[in-house]
Order: structure tokens, then sequence, then C-alpha cells
């Protein structure tokens, strides 16, 4: 039985053979008639200890579920082609394999792309989906599902045309080379660039704590974890963003947290109503991951909504 907790404590957790790998998971809380389960999607280079101060509180409304997608946390690193499609289709088997039935399913950042897809192109698994800071190409943009920081720290002072397009090609040569890679990623890892990072998309710093920095360390130094960084970056690109709304049918409500410098809140929410007109949305005040930063907030909409859309 998987205790509850408070709400800076993970709670504990299980692993589910997706495969012929392991995958990870926690569960917590009762099943209520009429209410459905709540899978909760983390994003790049995160884990379900993410979601922790959100679990603690939505167990008592809803039975919820934390997975750790493949390559992240405590799942398996194994060598593959990592995609969207892969983390649609773990998602896709672990709602049908062990939840048992359809689940609204909240995902942020990769982990929204990924819940995205699941909804749009396995409707079967969806009761709904809540889109925290999500990530994914429009199909106007360019395309990138990759990590936003990896970007951030690797992004030169705006050049003219010319000097940007030179320095684009000399980055894509780059991260084809597997020494290039494996020297980026041994950076990025570091505690302390871990926390520049975060210091960067959370307008409260003090939501960065050492446990925060250490969830996001430990799986980094995994066997294997420099191959799913590399493969990320070579990954075919998924489903456009207005392709995927459009074959949306489910009840779909956003939270942004409108102080995000790597997702223009503002700027990407007027692209998912047009394509998705009837959705929810609401503004937080809050940087890349709202659901960490204000989960009291994020709790209630939650809450309110799914029982909303059960009405």
């Amino acid at each position: 039985m998987v205790q509850t907790t408070a709400s800076t404590t993970s709670v504990s957790g299980k692993y589910w053979q997706w495969r012929g790998h392991s995958i990870y998971y926690v569960k917590a809380g009762t099943l209520y008639p009429q209410r459905p389960p709540l899978l909760l999607v983390h994003g790049f280079g995160a884990s379900t200890d993410h979601w922790r101060k959100n679990i603690a509180e939505l167990q008592n409304d809803f039975q919820v579920y934390a997975i750790d997608l493949i390559g992240f946390g405590r799942s398996a690193k194994a060598k593959l082609q990592y995609s969207g499609d892969l983390w649609r289709d773990q998602l896709h088997d672990f709602i049908t394999e062990v939840i048992g039935q359809p689940a609204v399913l909240a995902g942020n950042s990769l982990g929204g792309y990924a819940s995205l897809c699941v909804a749009a192109q396995r409707p079967d698994a969806a009761a709904g989906l809540v889109l925290l800071n999500s990530a994914g190409p429009f199909s106007e943009e360019q395309p990138s599902i990759e990590s936003e920081s990896v970007q951030t720290e690797v992004q030169p002072p705006r050049q003219p045309d010319l000097w940007q397009k030179l320095f684009g090609d000399v980055t894509k040569w780059m991260f084809q080379q597997p020494w290039a890679r494996f020297l980026l990623f041994q950076y990025i890892r570091q505690p302390w660039v871990i926390r520049q990072t975060l210091e960067k998309v959370y307008l409260d710093k003090s939501a960065i704590t050492d446990q925060l920095v250490e969830d996001i360390y430990r799986p980094a130094c995994d066997p294997g974890a420099v191959d799913v960084f590399a493969s990320v970056f070579s990954t075919p690109q998924g489903e456009k963003v207005d392709i995927l709304l459009q074959q949306l049918t489910c009840p779909l409500l956003l939270l942004w947290g409108e102080g995000d410098p790597w997702m223009n809140a503002r700027g990407r929410s007027p692209k998912f109503r047009q394509y998705y007109p009837q959705l929810q949305e609401y503004f937080l005040k809050a940087g890349h991951c709202p659901h960490d930063e204000v989960p009291e907030q994020v709790n209630s909409l939650l809450k309110d909504w799914i029982l909303s859309i059960c009405a």
C-alpha cells in the first residue's frame, strides 16, 4: 500500500514492466465513483518527485497516479529512440494495463506534449487533459520538443542573420558528435548548473530547495542517462500541436505560469485557443513549473475543473 506523506516528501512507488523495461510510478488516494483517476506527467529531466506537493493534496479527492517517463527519474534509461510517440505509447499502455480506465492526464512541459499526444491520438485513454506550460511546436514554428533548459544554456545573444545561421549550423553539427553531447551533458547535470537553470525559470526562488536540485541531479547520474540526452537531440519530430488539437475530443484545461521565460504563455495561449476554442485556461504568477511553485492554486484549479467535467 502507498502511504500518505507530507507535501515535501515523495510518495513511495512501485515498478511496472513495459516492453521489457522497468517503469516507476506512484499511486495514492482512493478511486471515487464518477471521478476519473488523475495521471501526472513530469517534464524534461524531472520525475514523479516533482509532483509531491500535488499528490499530497489531490489524493484526498481523487485516485492519483504519477509516472516516470522512460528515460527519466527511476525508470529505465534504455538505448532507444526517444520521441513523443514512444512516451505516448508508454502512457497509453499504462492507463490501459495499470489504471484500467480512462484518466485525466496532467502534464508539464515535455510531459504536456506527451499527454496531448495520448489524448489526441489515443482518445480511449483520456477523460480530460490538463497542460501546464506545455512544450511542443506549432506548424509555423521551429520544431522542438527537447529540453528547453539545454537550449537556454547554449543559445547565444541574438546576432545578424548570417551569424545566426552560421552558429545554428555549427551547433547542429556539434550535437551530431557523441563527444560534444557527452561533454554538454556532463556540464548541465552539475548541481550548481541545475540550480542556476531553475533560478531562471522559477519566480519564487524559495521553491528551489536542495531536495529539488537533488531530485533532478540523481537520475542524471544513472547509467544510460547520457544516451537518453543524446537521443532527444536526434529524435524525429513528433506531430505538431495544432494538428493534435484538431484531433482532440476531450475537455482541455490550460494552466500557465506566465513568468516562464522558456514558454511565452501569452503568445502561445491564442494559438491553443485558435485550434481548440472550447478550452478553459488560467494564468498564474509562476514560472515554468506552476505545479511546484504555486501548488495550492494549481491543486484547487485542477480539483474544481475535474469535478466540473464529471458533473
